[in-house]
């Protein structure tokens, strides 16, 4: 089963939907240079076209002057995958100023497994965000939880991107009038998938079924659109609740980051 979520993931969702919503790509060989938000580089790929350690360490170079004659953006993430034939990557993207972030896990089930019946503790209501204060109050949440200063930014975005596509949704869980959880589901135009993106609780309501009655409830909406499966880049924290919910770790992703040097 792993191996065909794996193919499908490979074959499916590696470069064009990745890169889907950025404001532009540069096709460079294998490499999909993409800019998201004016100001954030991203590079991704569907395989390194057999390139041997000297190979990757041109690419990576060649990725790098890409960005860094683009004075706007400020940072690049190159997104690799444990599962991919890559020879010296790591090594050619330290040398060349990226910094790896904590890997994260592939997760992908079937929507039909995860539409299960999870009860929710009283007084806790799961619905789609449908209002302006409803995303910014789950933006709010989020970083909080992730402890993110660009929080109110990134939820403007979503604000933005929701008012113009409709098959993006954020679902959120509200209990006494507050978001006590959120996450996104996105289908993938073109292919079988839908993400679960964003996906945060806060501390004092965790370990009570919320954010996988959450996720149940986004793989019945996904369903509902024709969706087959579920996908979800995972950390450690959210892994093991994905796998109750029926997801299985397929490999993992691991960011790595160049920052431009300042002036």
């Amino acid at each position: 089963m792993s191996q065909r979520y794996l193919d499908a993931y490979d074959s499916q969702l590696r470069t064009g939907p990745e890169v889907a919503h950025a404001s532009s790509v540069t096709v460079q060989g294998p490499l999909h240079l993409a800019v998201f938000g004016q100001v954030r580089g991203f590079i991704t790929y569907a395989d390194l076209g057999g390139a041997d350690a000297d190979g990757v360490r041109e690419l990576v170079s060649a990725g790098v002057a890409h960005f860094a004659a683009r004075p706007e953006v400020e940072s690049v993430e190159w997104k690799t995958r444990g599962h991919d034939v890559a020879p010296g990557l790591h090594d050619a993207l330290v040398d060349a100023g990226f910094e790896p972030e904590e890997p994260e896990s592939i997760m992908i089930g079937e929507a039909a497994l995860l539409a299960q019946e999870i009860p929710l503790p009283d007084g806790v209501e799961l619905r789609r965000a449908v209002s302006d204060d409803d995303v910014l109050a789950a933006g709010e949440m989020q970083g909080r939880v992730f402890d993110d200063p660009e929080w109110r930014e990134r939820a403007e975005s979503l604000i933005a991107r929701l008012r113009v596509d409709e098959t993006a949704e954020l679902w959120i869980a509200v209990a006494d009038g507050a978001v006590v959880s959120a996450g996104r589901l996105e289908p993938v135009a073109g292919t079988e998938f839908a993400g679960l993106w964003g996906g945060a609780t806060e501390s004092a309501w965790r370990g009570r079924g919320i954010y996988r009655a959450l996720t149940a409830e986004r793989a019945r909406s996904a369903i509902a659109r024709g969706v087959r499966y579920l996908q979800s880049d995972s950390t450690e924290f959210s892994r093991p609740i994905l796998e109750r919910s029926g997801l299985v770790k397929v490999s993992t992703t691991t960011p790595y980051v160049w920052t431009r040097p300042s002036a």
